[in-house]
């Protein structure tokens, strides 16, 4: 398990609701634990999302998170994935200004980041890019001398590879 101070990533699998979200990131202002990155989607099982955390701190913090997380009535299972060989994306949408002259560049760099454009205006362009966060700020700074006008991240979501997976289920 990683040790260090850094990223660790959580994910929760908990009851689809209203007021869960509330609940559990109250829990987290309460105790002080700073969440670089949240997303939250429906996960495969009817009436239950699954929540990816990424959390700042060592692996004490992250132990702390979670048996926290596994004292709320919502959460149903919770997964350390941080030092296991996981796979973590993150989808970010840039808006980026383009006019004819720059547009090729443009193109060329987003094609180098495996992303793509899903949108052509008169002005400007929208890339799309899925990969690592570093991935994602890499091609945010590229882009940032043309005029970066608005960027979208969803956050990190991350998954165990095979069955190399520290799972933590309340009895």
């Amino acid at each position: 398990m990683n040790s260090e101070v850094g990223k660790h990533t959580i994910t929760a699998l908990v009851e689809d609701r209203p007021g869960v979200l509330n609940r559990i990131t109250s829990m987290f202002r309460r105790r002080g634990y700073n969440i670089s990155s949240l997303a939250v989607g429906k996960s495969e099982s009817i009436g239950m999302s699954r929540m990816t955390f990424v959390v700042d701190g060592d692996i004490s913090t992250v132990e702390m998170v979670v048996k926290n997380l596994q004292k709320l009535v919502e959460v149903i299972k919770v997964v350390n994935v941080g030092g296991f060989n996981d796979v973590s994306r993150e989808l970010a949408l840039v808006r980026v200004k383009a006019d004819v002259s720059s547009r090729n560049e443009i193109m060329q760099i987003v094609g180098i980041f495996r992303a793509k454009i899903v949108d052509i205006a008169q002005s400007s362009l929208i890339v799309e890019v899925t990969g690592d966060e570093d991935k994602v700020d890499s091609l945010v700074e590229l882009l940032g001398s043309f005029g970066v006008q608005e960027v979208m991240r969803t956050g990190t979501i991350s998954m165990s590879r095979g069955s190399m997976v520290e799972v933590i289920q309340k009895n």
